[in-house]
């Protein structure tokens, strides 16, 4: 009697090696799927697309003290503008499927107790993109508006043209979103091993330094402004020192498991 041992894949290990050409198909599968996410996301934002301009893109212009005005130069400027701005909000509002889709291409990488989180990290990211966009629009982007319609002398009256205040406003809305991804960039480092909390801590004062010129980007010249923004800033980055130290210490304790 021939016997049969069944091999038991340890409960830590991915169940099985994926060839080349399966992490090809799989990521072929990944990026139609994230496509058509897009273009469901893209024909949503275009039945809303006044609303989207109106009541919240130029909303900030009206509302500044003095409130601005904003004008279109071009023959099809309007057009191309709400092509535009369609396509952002639709990005926006596909991120859940965009992220999801990511990280299910990044599943095999992760242990079979690590997939179960894939939805919390979704969620995580796509709350941190969305509390940073916020951030920018209903508190950098008010005052720095104010600032700029408030500048200079009475005679010249502040006429903006509407392609470079929508470039302004989406601009600041996106870089805050990606800014304040940073706890979850420090997640997805730290468990390829590339990021540690001593490499974190030891470079603080390097990253204090960062803070302040990102600051000083993305807001207005005014000291005010730049604090708004990189006391969160820095808050982030001591977020991110402890989801890389709770990250790395469960990846050595599972890892001296399974030794």
């Amino acid at each position: 009697m021939t016997e049969h041992v069944e091999e038991i894949a340890s409960p830590d290990e991915p169940q099985r090696e994926m060839s080349f050409w399966d992490h090809l198909e799989e990521l072929r599968s990944r990026l139609i799927w994230s496509l058509v996410g897009i273009a469901v996301a893209t024909a949503i934002c275009a039945f809303f697309s006044d609303a989207i301009v109106n009541k919240f893109l130029l909303a900030p212009a009206l509302h500044s003290r003095p409130p601005l005005r904003v004008q279109n130069l071009r023959p099809y400027g309007q057009l191309m503008l709400y092509m535009e701005i369609v396509f952002i909000a639709g990005l926006i509002l596909s991120l859940p499927n965009t992220l999801y889709h990511f990280w299910k291409f990044v599943q095999p990488a992760l242990y079979p107790n690590e997939r179960k989180y894939v939805t919390s990290i979704v969620f995580f990211s796509t709350l941190f993109f969305l509390v940073g966009g916020s951030f920018g629009y209903f508190f950098l982007i008010p005052n720095a508006l104010s600032f700029f319609s408030g500048f200079g002398t009475t005679n010249i009256e502040n006429i903006i043209d509407v392609q470079s205040y929508f470039s302004f406003i989406v601009g600041i809305i996106l870089a805050c979103g990606v800014v304040f991804e940073l706890p979850m960039l420090s997640y997805f480092l730290a468990k390829l091993g590339i990021l540690g909390p001593q490499f974190m801590r030891k470079y603080r004062r390097h990253a204090v330094i960062v803070v302040l010129l990102v600051a000083a980007a993305i807001t207005p010249p005014d000291v005010a402004s730049q604090i708004m923004v990189a006391v969160p800033l820095y808050l982030l980055y001591e977020i991110s020192i402890l989801v890389v130290q709770v990250t790395r210490a469960n990846k050595q304790k599972k890892e001296k498991v399974t030794a």
